[in-house]
């Protein structure tokens, strides 16, 4: 198969944590900061680094807000984000495909 480009991984989900949160928020849709941080086993700074970069992709969409008096950070999936995903997995069944060749 020569189909394969190493070009097409992308590299802002290609890290473990960012491809943890991705691959959650793929199912899940949104997910409070707690929780991507219970699910990825992530700190809270590295974990915020990292949501931010998926942020600055247009990946996720990150919104605070207070309920009660406590602050709650959501996460949420973009259409984008979404369509990235997809094209990431695709590009490393290619891979896998060609290595399996």
């Amino acid at each position: 198969m020569d189909d394969f480009n190493i070009e097409r991984i992308d590299d802002v989900i290609h890290g473990r944590l960012r491809l943890g949160v991705m691959a959650y928020l793929s199912t899940a849709g949104s997910a409070d900061f707690t929780t991507l941080k219970q699910k990825t086993q992530s700190s809270d700074g590295n974990l915020s680094v990292q949501l931010r970069k998926l942020e600055e992709a247009d990946y996720v969409e990150i919104s605070k807000a207070f309920v009660g008096k406590k602050p709650q950070t959501t996460v949420i999936l973009t259409e984008t984000g979404r369509a990235a995903f997809v094209a990431y997995l695709e590009a490393m069944r290619k891979l896998i495909d060609e290595a399996s060749s």
